[in-house]
């Protein structure tokens, strides 16, 4: 398991909520144990830890592609535990996948604007067939897992595919402008969930993390002006002064026009008693996308907030809102994203 350090770089490549980058990695001599440090978390904005094991199960899929990628012969076992999802052990069978080292550098989220424009069917479908090999089986024409196999009459979205109690349904962008706005306003009007956000934004290069962790100014896509103006009034000072006065509600305005164009949102619906395999399906879903010159914006506030994700199962017809485990739009991004910061080093907690 040593040769697993030098590639440790590529493997921090996997998405996180705020980029936190939780995932931890304890060496031993036949295996390394993957779990996470609670310190890099989101208790009040996560407080189910989807959005935890979401990232976990990305950083194995990533695991498994660069040591694929570089020769290895890798395989991960799950076995939870007290900050623990598993292992990846050495096995006899290289470790089938697509995708390579140099697909895990090139993905990342977009947050600029978008060409106009829906995606291809036959784009979708290329993405539904590398999202659900591997851990699961390609299953063409799956349910949605009881909540009916295509939209039903009225619905916003449309079935894309997937398999069993798994898939994804694609809605068009300007469906889900109301919500959006209702999830903003109420991520900015609780003062919990904005100090939580506070604590991960960098929006200044002279802050002592802007280069290793959290949401700089340059990945959220904001001007050196829009960058010092959110700064300011999320202060510990000011915010506590602006939110009775309207600043949510400002706030949750200046992004309204993010989704108010022709464009699509892919919601991933998986089984909510295994998020961590659903985190590998979504990571290879976001390659596919970049692998195809396609990028994906994380909008997850619309499910972390109760109303808007009960709101968003409603248009779907997902009976249970709990499944409902990833909101991304998706398309052409007009101009390339910006690479977000990543610890270089850390310390190896079986030391």
């Amino acid at each position: 398991m040593k040769e697993l350090r030098d590639l440790e770089p590529d493997f921090w490549r996997a998405p996180s909520a705020h980029n936190t980058q939780p995932w931890t990695l304890r060496y031993g001599d036949q295996e390394a144990e993957i779990g996470w440090d609670p310190a890099h978390a989101l208790p009040i904005s996560d407080p189910t830890s989807r959005d935890l094991r979401l990232s976990l199960g990305a950083f194995v899929e990533c695991c498994l592609i660069v040591c694929a990628s570089a020769g290895l012969r890798v395989a991960f076992r799950p076995d939870p535990g007290p900050s623990r999802i598993g292992f990846l052990y050495g096995t006899p069978h290289p470790y089938q996948t697509p995708f390579t080292t140099a697909d895990v550098r090139a993905r990342g989220s977009n947050r600029g604007p978008y060409l106009p424009g829906r995606l291809d069917d036959g784009v979708i479908k290329e993405v539904i067939r590398h999202a659900f090999t591997g851990e699961l089986p390609l299953l063409p024409g799956a349910g949605a897992g009881g909540d009916g196999r295509f939209a039903r009459a009225g619905s916003a979205g449309s079935w894309a595919g997937g398999v069993g109690g798994a898939g994804v349904w694609r809605v068009a962008c300007r469906e889900l402008v109301g919500l959006l706005h209702d999830a903003d306003r109420h991520q900015f009007g609780d003062p919990r969930v904005t100090g939580e956000l506070r604590e991960w934004l960098r929006l200044t290069p002279r802050h002592p993390r802007y280069r290793q962790d959290g949401l700089t100014d340059r990945a959220l896509s904001l001007s050196r002006a829009e960058a010092l103006g959110l700064r300011a009034v999320l202060s510990r000072p000011a915010y506590p002064l602006l939110r009775p006065i309207g600043l949510p509600k400002v706030l949750a305005d200046s992004s309204r026009g993010l989704l108010d164009y022709d464009g699509e949102v892919l919601v991933l619906v998986g089984p909510v008693e295994d998020q961590v395999t659903m985190g590998r399906v979504l990571m290879r879903q976001w390659l596919a996308l970049s692998g195809l010159g396609y990028a994906a914006h994380p909008l997850s506030q619309v499910i972390d907030c109760a109303d808007t994700r009960a709101a968003l199962a409603r248009l779907l017809g997902v009976a249970d809102p709990a499944r409902l485990l990833s909101v991304a739009r998706v398309g052409r991004p007009l101009r390339p994203a910006v690479r977000s910061a990543r610890i270089r080093t850390r310390p190896d907690p079986g030391r």
